[in-house]
């Protein structure tokens, strides 16, 4: 009977050298990070309407959210349950997509 191997380090080394994913990494990411700065042009000398969409796209980005979350240290257990949290969240939304699409609500 054959023993299950777990990945060597050699192989993780030439995935980082060939640009694959590692085994050690996560693939499945939940931070949508950008490719650049956020950017946002004042139009007419109207800063404070510059200021407004830049609030907003910060808003969207969840850069508030991620501020606040880390102004203090979060034990593993409650990164677990808010990960949870998060997930059902997500789940149940999806499923109230679907069902407004598919006519049941």
């Amino acid at each position: 009977m054959l023993a299950a191997r777990r990945p060597s380090r050699r192989g993780a080394l030439r995935c980082l050298r060939d640009g694959e994913a590692t085994p050690f990494e996560s693939n499945t990411s939940q931070t949508h990070e950008r490719s650049g700065p956020i950017k946002v042009s004042v139009r007419d000398n109207n800063v404070d309407q510059a200021l407004r969409v830049l609030k907003k796209k910060l808003q969207k980005e969840g850069v508030f959210r991620e501020m606040k979350r880390r102004r203090s240290y979060e034990k593993p257990s409650e990164r677990a349950n808010r990960l949870r949290k998060e997930a059902i969240r997500r789940r149940r939304k999806l499923d109230r997509k679907l069902a407004r699409r598919e006519g049941l609500i």
